[in-house]
């Protein structure tokens, strides 16, 4: 109890000397940018919108109550079951993906989750709450009534906040300084308007005549302006310059038109000019660190990769907490795998399976899955990547990977210490061999333990290719640098919708 008490009193006292909330303004006053908690970025509008919605799915908790009884309660019990209502039906829709920033279906497919999560996951959750403590039960036509004026609300809301929140005069006007293979980053892998929700790119500036100006081959605007780069934001009202430049020297000791001109760009921020280096500006917009611009120097002075004895407490015990409270839940769906896998066949095969894998500073160790391949699998094809349709999985094993049911027997791995509920997914000896020698910075993923969900996970769907676990690292890495308890429930959440969608499931 003594050491559980200091690991949460050390969190706390880190959350309060990490939690950095900052409201940036643009020069008419219009709120930018993101909030960062315990050094995760969140987009703030859609933070915002989440809390605009928790207010009226908690105000549509009376309506729906004098809907179905004729007048407003105005007691604090029924303020109680309306702020749990409220609070479980915005989570679930964190849970399905509603408030990210990134989401390219629209305001059709931010109704669709919705819906999903407030009339399949939102119920089941406020019936079970209800069946464990009944003083939060709000009554069947209630709930009814609650939920189906609650989603018209939300959809009426968002058709103003969606229109509202992707307007050019809310967001943050950068302008990147480069046209080389860094800016090259942004120019090819932030172009749609999607990828652009918490800024707009107001064009590449270039350094010099002689730099190289791979960004117009994607048509990216090249500005090649006749004053300084101070004068030129403020004329344009620029809020934020990326630093993207490939010549990293002084300009006066690269050369008087190349080079980094680190006079104009301290005049931009004694100006009021937010200055910002590439590699933060993709971790803060893409979740992510970019390895190909990924510098040791960068690393050993960037304000994460912290690992000490309170996070590290704090992180073992959220894990058997977690851990313990999902076995709870899913201890009969374990026993029906059981017994299905076992019957398919004839109990003469294994129901679990053992694979080796790398975990924490590489010692290998047994992960165990619900069997969901044939006995053998793989004894003339040795250690490969799942396919699409792998026909080495067999019928049961088709369904459980799909739902993701094969991983939860990794909740005993959990409990051991092997694995943590959260963290990058743990590869096979023979993968971490090849990948190690063909990707740097690839041993770094294993300086946490390996985790059943994770946020590379989350971000980005299965890969079975080189290139597709370069992507998946660079997620990793952003784990590795920004991980906190925060950021754990945040993934644990955010895992519901991989669970009932499927995404990335072979």
């Amino acid at each position: 109890m003594v050491s559980a008490l200091f690991c949460a009193l050390g969190q706390i006292n880190g959350a309060l000397l990490e939690l950095r909330l900052f409201q940036e303004f643009s020069k008419d006053g219009t709120l930018l940018g993101h909030i960062r908690v315990l050094r995760h970025y969140i987009h703030a509008p859609y933070l915002f919108m989440a809390g605009a919605d928790a207010l009226i799915l908690f105000a549509v908790a009376f309506l729906g109550y004098a809907t179905r009884y004729g007048y407003f309660p105005l007691d604090m019990v029924f303020a109680s079951k309306a702020l749990v209502l409220s609070l479980t039906l915005v989570l679930c829709m964190v849970g399905m993906g509603v408030y990210e920033s990134r989401l390219r279906e629209g305001y059709i497919g931010m109704m669709l989750r919705s819906a999903v999560a407030i009339f399949l996951l939102g119920v089941l959750v406020i019936a079970i709450l209800a069946f464990l403590m009944p003083i939060f039960e709000l009554g069947r036509g209630v709930l009814f009534f609650a939920t189906v004026e609650g989603f018209i609300l939300l959809g009426l809301f968002r058709l103003v906040t969606n229109k509202f929140i992707d307007e050019d005069s809310l967001k943050k006007r950068v302008l990147v300084l480069g046209t080389g293979e860094r800016a090259m980053k942004i120019a090819s892998r932030m172009r749609r308007r999607s990828d652009q929700r918490a800024f707009v790119l107001c064009g590449f500036l270039t350094t010099g005549s002689d730099e190289q100006q791979p960004v117009a081959e994607v048509g990216a605007k090249i500005i090649n302006p006749n004053c300084s780069i101070a004068q030129y934001c403020r004329d344009h009202a620029i809020d934020e310059v990326v630093v993207a430049v490939d010549e990293r020297r002084r300009s006066r000791d690269a050369g008087q038109n190349i080079g980094l001109p680190l006079d104009d760009l301290l005049d931009c921020r004694l100006s009021g000019i937010d200055v910002c280096e590439v590699q933060a500006f993709i971790e803060r917009e893409a979740s992510k660190v970019d390895i190909d611009l990924l510098q040791p120097s960068w690393m050993v002075f960037s304000d994460g990769f912290v690992s000490n004895f309170w996070r590290d407490g704090s992180k073992r015990l959220f894990d058997i907490a977690a851990a313990l409270g999902l076995l709870l839940i899913v201890w009969p769906i374990m026993l029906v795998t059981s017994l299905l896998i076992g019957i398919s066949s004839l109990f003469k095969e294994p129901i679990l399976y053992r694979q080796e894998r790398v975990g924490l500073n590489n010692q290998p160790f047994d992960v165990l899955k619900f069997r969901s391949m044939s006995v053998n699998a793989e004894s003339s094809s040795g250690a490969v990547w799942a396919t699409k349709n792998d026909p080495r999985v067999t019928r049961i094993g088709r369904i459980i990977r799909k739902s993701r049911i094969d991983e939860l027997p990794q909740l005993f791995n959990v409990l051991v210490g092997q694995m943590s509920f959260v963290g990058p997914r743990p590869e096979r000896p023979a993968f971490v061999e090849t990948l190690a020698e063909g990707l740097p910075y690839y041993t770094e993923r294993h300086r946490l333990k390996p985790g059943i969900t994770g946020w590379a996970q989350l971000c980005y769907p299965y890969g079975a290719s080189v290139e597709d676990a370069k992507e998946k690292l660079q997620y990793d890495l952003y784990y590795l640098k920004n991980h906190s308890v925060f950021l754990d429930i945040v993934i644990l959440i955010q895992t519901i919708e991989v669970v009932l969608v499927g995404e990335g499931a072979r």
